[in-house]
């Protein structure tokens, strides 16, 4: 009687495994090939770090005191005298005020934006997965702020306060969580239905575990991009508020009220407006790359 014989099908060469890729990875891998992004995450890492060692480059370096005027070089051109990119209108170095007001204008967005958006992130998780009062009364506070506008609160506050950066940072937080809530509460409503939470639940995990080890991971990605797009938004909203006369006030410098005061020095030293612009315009627009690119990587959508 004949045998026969049975061999198993096998996809693709012999002895190669196949190895489920996660999201995650996946979106790293996107990362890597998106050149844009990576230029404008190199840009905002070699800024953080000059800006945070302005002390150090203007004092070591350049041997230079930011705030210290010299008269005889007021509204100096770049490249000369010895200053690269020019002296202001009472001789002081431009190039190290920039470096310290980018310490002070980026400690604001990353700050401001990273307390705001763990409030929300917080305050969104537990009132879409808990729901009831709870998710209520949060609702009507954030439907209640949101209906006075931003700028009106900030007036309103700086009538109180005298901003300085550390005040700034502690009045946008307090405003600036509400947008973050609703958009991770919508986010948790939505995974608090998936199967793995259901799951977690059957199996009597509690209401932390489930929150903090199979929700909090699936909103990572949508934070991170809050997160840098809160801190473009809040360099801008400084710039906005020194124009109005309410950031942060002299003599501490940021690129806000650098560039505010330098719009009635127009003709004597248009290089006084060109520089913070370009730096305040650059940094924003890198934040958003950035935001832009996290957000594609993360969309299964768009995974090769």
């Amino acid at each position: 009687m004949a045998v026969k014989r049975r061999e198993v099908a096998r996809m693709g060469p012999a002895g190669q495994s196949l190895v489920g890729k996660s999201l995650t990875y996946k979106a790293l891998q996107s990362i890597r090939r998106d050149r844009l992004t990576l230029v404008a995450l190199g840009y905002i890492v070699i800024l953080t770090i000059i800006t945070a060692s302005a002390p150090f480059i203007t004092d070591v370096v350049m041997q230079v005191d930011p705030n210290e005027p010299a008269t005889a070089d007021i509204f100096t051109p770049p490249l000369t005298k010895g200053y690269i990119l020019g002296a202001d209108d009472i001789g002081r170095d431009q190039l190290a005020r920039l470096l310290h007001a980018g310490g002070v204008s980026m400690a604001i967005g990353f700050f401001g934006a990273l307390f705001s958006s763990t409030i929300g992130v917080v305050l969104g998780m537990i009132t879409g997965y808990f729901g009831g009062l709870t998710d209520d009364a949060f609702h009507w506070i954030i439907t209640t702020l949101d209906s006075i506008p931003s700028l009106f609160l900030l007036i309103l506050l700086s009538s109180v306060l005298s901003f300085s950066a550390q005040s700034l940072v502690l009045v946008v937080t307090l405003i600036g969580w509400t947008g973050t809530t609703r958009l991770i509460r919508g986010q948790t409503l939505s995974i608090r239905a998936k199967e793995y939470v259901l799951a977690a639940q059957a199996m009597g995990a509690s209401p932390y575990r489930i929150l903090f080890f199979h929700i909090l991971p699936n909103l990572v990605s949508i934070t991170v991009v809050q997160l840098a797009l809160g801190i473009a938004g809040l360099i801008l909203a400084e710039s906005g508020l020194s124009y109005l006369g309410l950031g942060v006030q002299p003599p501490q410098a940021t690129w806000g009220n650098m560039l505010t005061k330098s719009f009635q020095f127009f003709r004597h030293g248009p290089h006084l407006i060109v520089f913070p612009i370009l730096m305040i315009s650059v940094t924003v627009l890198c934040f958003y790359i950035i935001g832009d690119g996290i957000r594609d990587a993360f969309d299964p959508t768009l995974q090769r």
